[in-house]
């Protein structure tokens, strides 16, 4: 299939597009280029792309297109709470837009990078599977319930969307996050020999490996229409539920002398909740995922200290995203809707 793959230069659009690329899709990129310079080694995305904000996106730019993979959003919490009205308006309102564009466009799939972040503050007694409640607590999240709602309403004969519902991603990116809980864990145990908590480490999240997000994207696009015509997928492996402190704990072990502490003043965290990935491993077969945590976290120490990542790299606004948006706001190069301003 010929792809629009929206945030195609972010954090898992750069890992994400060699494993369509090997099922022999082509990859037309769309970014508006928040995130330049902020790579992680040598990289460049090597295909056609326009440098487009979400919200500008015209009928013109699906012309011939067959799938659309919209990753592009304000991409954390941190982030989305910066300017609220901002984050709907580019998370849901320009993600819905999009649809209706595809749709007008004759374009017949739409995958929805949506989170788990929709179940929110949940009870850690339930394993949450995919008709379970929302309980969203941030912007970020309840731009995501808003979407699948009003997108779903879009599905017919001629349009399938499907809506995936990533666990808490992590592992190595070429548009690496810093700003994601078990990469950061890693660079603070490496970078500082301090595996800093910033919660008390209790709340249960979801987690899955960048790589096997990537890998069931794949599989959805090859996937039968009527096996994901406007269903969602929790996306995982199952098993990967893990409490924050556990996190900590496996890091602490793969880094040696490095000393599990807690920040000043953490506390509880709200966004607590385990998942049930077991629809997606059983429905989707050709989505086998292969990393688990302690995988994970070695692969990221080796590629931190391979690069020689320090302090410096990891709390600065490489790869941290907010402190990007910030710096870019600062010197005037974007507005204060995030648009450019030149």
């Amino acid at each position: 299939m010929r792809i629009l793959m929206t945030g195609h230069d972010g954090y898992i659009g750069a890992v994400m597009i060699p494993a369509l690329q090997e099922d022999g899709h082509e990859i037309v990129g769309l970014d508006t280029g928040y995130f330049d310079g902020c790579s992680f080694g040598d990289y460049s995305a090597g295909i056609e792309f326009l440098q487009r904000d979400i919200r500008d996106v015209s009928v013109r730019d699906l012309d011939g297109i067959d799938a659309v993979v919209h990753l592009a959003a304000i991409s954390n919490d941190p982030l989305g709470n910066l300017n609220p009205q901002v984050t709907y308006d580019i998370n849901h309102l320009a993600s819905v837009r999009l649809a209706e564009l595809a749709k007008q466009a004759g374009v017949e799939r739409y995958v929805y990078s949506s989170s788990c972040s929709v179940y929110g503050a949940a009870s850690p007694d339930d394993v949450l599977d995919e008709q379970a409640s929302f309980a969203p607590v941030t912007p970020y999240a309840e731009s995501k319930v808003w979407v699948e709602r009003d997108v779903a309403a879009l599905a017919d004969d001629d349009f399938s969307p499907v809506f995936m519902r990533n666990a808490t991603v992590y592992g190595v990116s070429p548009r690496l996050r810093g700003d994601l809980v078990v990469n950061n864990l890693v660079g603070w145990a490496l970078t500082t020999g301090q595996v800093m908590l910033k919660s008390d480490g209790t709340p249960w999240r979801p987690l899955v490996h960048v790589e096997d997000v990537c890998n069931a994207f794949a599989a959805v696009l090859k996937a039968p229409r009527e096996l994901i015509h406007a269903q969602a997928f929790n996306v995982g492996r199952e098993g990967e539920n893990y409490r924050i402190r556990t996190v900590a704990e496996i890091v602490q072990d793969a880094v040696e002398g490095s000393e599990l502490t807690l920040a000043e003043g953490a506390e509880g965290d709200p966004r607590c909740y385990r998942v049930d990935f077991s629809k997606i491993n059983r429905e989707l077969t050709d989505f086998k995922p292969t990393w688990d945590v302690e995988r994970g976290v070695i692969q990221l120490r080796d590629a931190f200290m391979a690069l020689g990542m320090t302090q410096e790299d990891l709390e600065g606004d490489r790869y941290l995203r907010i402190k990007t948006i910030l710096r870019l706001l600062e010197e005037k190069r974007l507005d204060t809707e995030l648009r450019w301003t030149s």
